[in-house]
């Protein structure tokens, strides 16, 4: 199906208000995919808070430069979907479990945080904890000295307390 002009321009026009909301950018390549499988990873993409775009490379192109994101041209060649999302490792462990399960689905390259990112960088991103699960070990981190203070405290007052009773036992004991 042909577009016209005002719809290429409106694609392109959604596509950049999506990659400037997205803290991150994924592109992959969906070669091979039947469309319930391309189903399957939006529905796991959009549980995750993302988003799954299949679009030309020429209107993928013209959003890129307009939107100010430089260094993904080049990954740019033959069937390429963005994947928009917020949290950078939450997407990257869905694309790298899919890519495991299907063995013709690509990981090409990304953008997380501003900085461009190779296929392998979102492997290794796969591979950390989920925001929440390091937010709890911070917390952890914080709570484990206090309460090795906290037990400290309690030991000198019962070592306090201990002493006066001893204290009040001799002086029973001398009187």
């Amino acid at each position: 199906m042909k577009m016209s002009r005002t719809q290429k321009g409106a694609v392109v026009e959604r596509l950049i208000e999506q990659i400037r909301g997205a803290e991150t950018l994924y592109l992959t390549d969906f070669t091979g995919l039947a469309v319930k499988n391309i189903t399957d990873l939006r529905r796991r993409i959009r549980q995750a808070g993302g988003e799954y775009v299949v679009v030309k490379n020429t209107l993928a192109t013209r959003a890129l430069a307009d939107a100010e994101v430089a260094g993904l041209d080049e990954h740019l060649a033959g069937p390429t979907a963005f994947v928009l999302a917020g949290e950078p490792v939450g997407a990257a462990k869905i694309l790298a479990e899919f890519q495991r399960d299907f063995k013709t689905f690509q990981i090409k390259a990304g953008r997380v945080e501003g900085r461009t990112v190779s296929a392998d960088d979102v492997q290794k991103l796969a591979t950390l904890p989920s925001r929440e699960q390091l937010l709890s070990q911070l917390a952890g981190g914080f709570q484990a000295p206090l309460q090795g203070f906290l037990g400290a405290m309690n030991g000198l007052l019962y070592q306090w307390v201990g002493a006066l009773e001893a204290l009040r036992a001799q002086r029973v004991d001398a009187a």
